[in-house]
This record gives structure tokens, C-alpha cells and sequence, in this order.
């Protein structure tokens, strides 16, 4: 048995159920629950999960397009804990969790539709450069209101302190976090109790918008852990001060959107950060890091921009970037080079929406850094100024574009393996036609009276 279970189960007594979790394609947490008696089976066997848990759209329904529901019996692949995982659920007695992967009826064979999986993958290659990967992620969320307005919208939530209802812009607001500082320390608590390194919450650039920063990893799928379980931790605090929490891309039209900042630099043999230079504009595994991610962010925009509304955030000029652009310390580009000195240099990579499963957006970082490290592909000139007032190439404005551009690539399908791209492809197809068959209440309204 995994000497990870036994301490755990020794220094936890009071453990009855552990929550056995995993992600599908869209970020959405599923698995299953089993109690302590069984649990040691489960480490030393895995245990049984369909595999057309990775082919669901959003509202849960397998997509018959990709070949893992009936075509195949709707059959069972094997899931494995993640080692390391195991701990404590902070809002539930008597409950633990520990996320787990999936792997083909051998028990060993990867199951390519897994997005932990698919990350692993990219990852392994990644590592043939010969550098560590060091990533922190930054996740931007709204806080609402669980009731709606008089025209059943969104609205910011009431301060659990002062009573008053967010209505104002107030970035990086220090009255706004002591509004809301039961819900934060609460929410800190949590990552605490379950060892996510959460190092700062700061107010966003519209009412109720927040977020939360993640310190770096020496390890991009512990990364992309713990955002997946910052976003659980973070839901379930909201909903103890009657508040919910959303990670949309676009909750409010006329809002900032919310964004998945993914920070990345790259360590030699000798814990070195290769990206240290005096001038990092002109530093060439800066440049041609940049430059690959920028000849692949079109290749990649259907993992980065998930869901209909992710392209949403896009329409609105506020720190959402639309183009391919690079830049010095500018929040206006996609690819943003923080500034604090040649050893903290290093890719904010500022595409991916809230909304972006993180498994699958740290993989795509990953595969654009070593195209362009291995091409030496050059990212053109850095931008100065407002990117929004510049005429720069610019990215797909609609999931068709995105989908198309995405499992036509060859470079997509060799390096995320062709049977993931298919699976991902067909379930966010279905998706969009099941989104564009919606008749919206505006089109009722200004068209149903007069046409």
C-alpha cells in the first residue's frame, strides 16, 4: 500500500470518504466518491471510470462524435490517485480528496484524452531542452450575487461587512479586500489546509472582480494542480457567505473579463534562469521563447479560449489581449515580460481565459516555448505603447475559426497526439452548434415585433 495512504490515513482517523477527482476537457471537476475500507484497493488497483468522461460538452452529455461513448460500449479505462495528492477537503468533516488520471484497461498506457494526461505528454518532450520548467499561475474570478437583478442578470455581490452592493471600479482596491476579507482569509485557509502555495488576492478592474496569485512550481503539473483545486477551494468559499464565485471568461459584457495569467521561465542544469539578461527585448531564448509562442497561439487558441464566451472577452479594450503582440511590462500584449530585474525575467503568458481547463493551457505554453526554442523562431518587434491602437495581426474572433484552425494543424496533432485533438475537437463542435442554435432574448426583442 502507498506509504502517502498509510500516513494519511493514520494521522486522519476520522476519514470516512475520499473524493476521487479529475477534470474533463472543459476544467469541470467529476470522479467519484469511495469510502475508507475500500480505499486501499483503490491505490493499489485503480479503479474504474469511463472514458467518455473526457468527451462531455457543457452541459454534461457525452458527444457520440468522438468515438468513446456507445461506438465502444461506453467503456471503462482505469484511474490511478496522483501521488501527492491526497489531502484533506477543508469544508466537509470526515472528508478527503486526491485527484487521480486515467490510463487505458492496462493500467499503464496513458488514456490520450485525459487533460492531465495530455499535459504530462507535453511536458515529458519539454524536458528533453534540458531546462526546468518553473510556472505560476494567476487565476482572475468574479464574486456575484446569487440573486439577480429585476432583469434577472448578474449583478455584484453585497459586502458581507458593510452591506454595500460593488458597484464601482476600484483596481487594486485595499477597502474592497477588507470588504471581502472574511470570504479571502477563508479562501487562504483552504489552500493552506490543502498545502496550495495561494501567496495574494488583490481587487480586479471591475466590482467583485478578483484574484488570486499562485506561487511558482518547479513542476508545471503541480501548477496546474493546484489551480484546479484553488478553483474548487474558492467556489466552495463563496457559497459560505452566500456569494458565487464564477470562473467565465466574460460574466458581464461591459466588464473586464477574467483571465488565466500563466508565468513561465527556464532554469539550466545549474539553477540558472536562462532568460536572466540585461536587456531581455534583445536576449535570444527570451525572443525566440516569445517568438514560439506567438507563431503557435492561433494553433492553440481552441484550448486557450474554451467556450463561446470566451471570445467575448476579447471585444472590450481591458487588459484582454486580442493580437499577437510582445511587449516590456505592458498589460496591453499578449506575451508580457514582467519587469523586477534580469533574475526575475521572465513570459507572462496573458491569452488564456478564466475559463481555460489549466492542464490544457499550461500545455500549450509549454509546446509553444519549445517550438520556438528549437526553431529559434523570432517574435518580431516588442510594442510600445497601447497595443489596442496599433494594427498588429490578430487572433480568431470566433470558435469556428479557432476549431478549424486548431485540428487542421499538423504541428497541433503531432505534438498533442492525434487522438486528443479529434476527441477535442469534436466535443467543442458540438459545443459551438449548441450555443448558435440558442435564440437570445435580445433577438426576440428587437426583431420579433418588427420582421
Amino acid at each position: 500500500m502507498s506509504k502517502e495512504l498509510t500516513e494519511f490515513l493514520a494521522a486522519h482517523p476520522d476519514v470516512q470518504t475520499i473524493e476521487l477527482l479529475t477534470t474533463d476537457l472543459n476544467g469541470m471537476v467529476r470522479g467519484k466518491r469511495t469510502e475508507r475500507d475500500t480505499i486501499r484497493k483503490v491505490y493499489r488497483d485503480g479503479f474504474s471510470l469511463p472514458g467518455s468522461v473526457y468527451a462531455l460538452d457543457a452541459t454534461g452529455t457525452t458527444v457520440e462524435s468522438t468515438g468513446l461513448g456507445v461506438d465502444t460500449g461506453d467503456a471503462d479505462r482505469i484511474c490511478r490517485p496522483v501521488p501527492g495528492s491526497l489531502t484533506m477537503v477543508p469544508w466537509l468533516e470526515g472528508r478527503a480528496q486526491a485527484l487521480v488520471t486515467m490510463f487505458e484497461t492496462d493500467g499503464v498506457t496513458p488514456f490520450p484524452s485525459d487533460p492531465r494526461q495530455v499535459l504530462t505528454r507535453i511536458n515529458e518532450r519539454f524536458n528533453r531542452l534540458g531546462y526546468t520548467a518553473v510556472v505560476a499561475v494567476e487565476l482572475e474570478f468574479y464574486l456575484v450575487d446569487r440573486e439577480r437583478d429585476a432583469w434577472n442578470r448578474l449583478q455584484p455581490p453585497v459586502s458581507p461587512t458593510t452591506g454595500r452592493r460593488m458597484n464601482t471600479t476600484q483596481v487594486y482596491s485595499m477597502d474592497d479586500l477588507d470588504d471581502y476579507d472574511a470570504f479571502i482569509q477563508e479562501a487562504l485557509r483552504m489552500a493552506r489546509e490543502q498545502n496550495l502555495p495561494a501567496d495574494g488576492v488583490i481587487a480586479e478592474y471591475a466590482p467583485g472582480q478578483f484574484e488570486v496569485n499562485l506561487h511558482h512550481c518547479n513542476n508545471p503539473l503541480d501548477a496546474a494542480d493546484h489551480a484546479i483545486m484553488l478553483k474548487r477551494i474558492i467556489r466552495h468559499a463563496a457559497r459560505e457567505f452566500g456569494l458565487e464565485a464564477t470562473f467565465m471568461a466574460k460574466p458581464y459584457i461591459d466588464q473586464a473579463g477574467s483571465g488565466t495569467h500563466i508565468h513561465l521561465s527556464l532554469l539550466d542544469s545549474e539553477g540558472n534562469n536562462i532568460f536572466s539578461a540585461d536587456d531581455p527585448e534583445q536576449h535570444p531564448p527570451l525572443r525566440h521563447a516569445i517568438g514560439g509562442l506567438l507563431k503557435t497561439a492561433d494553433l492553440t487558441q481552441a484550448l486557450t479560449f474554451p467556450t463561446i464566451n470566451s471570445y467575448r472577452r476579447l471585444s472590450s479594450e481591458i487588459y484582454a489581449p486580442n493580437s499577437k503582440t510582445w511587449g516590456y511590462d505592458n498589460r496591453t500584449v499578449a506575451m508580457r515580460i514582467p519587469s523586477g530585474g534580469r533574475a526575475a525575467y521572465r513570459v507572462e503568458h496573458r491569452l488564456a481565459g478564466a475559463d481555460a481547463n489549466p492542464y490544457l493551457a499550461v500545455a500549450a505554453v509549454l509546446a509553444g516555448v519549445q517550438h520556438g526554442l528549437e526553431n529559434k523562431i523570432e517574435p518580431g518587434p516588442a510594442v510600445v505603447g497601447n497595443a489596442y491602437d496599433q494594427d498588429h495581426e490578430t487572433l480568431a474572433d470566433n470558435p469556428r475559426d479557432a476549431l478549424r484552425t486548431f485540428e487542421n494543424s499538423t504541428w497541433v496533432r503531432e505534438t498533442f497526439g492525434a487522438e486528443f485533438t479529434d476527441v477535442y475537437a469534436a466535443c467543442k463542435w458540438g459545443e459551438t452548434r449548441l450555443f448558435e442554435q440558442q435564440i437570445t432574448p435580445m433577438e426576440l426583442d428587437l426583431l420579433l415585433p418588427y420582421v
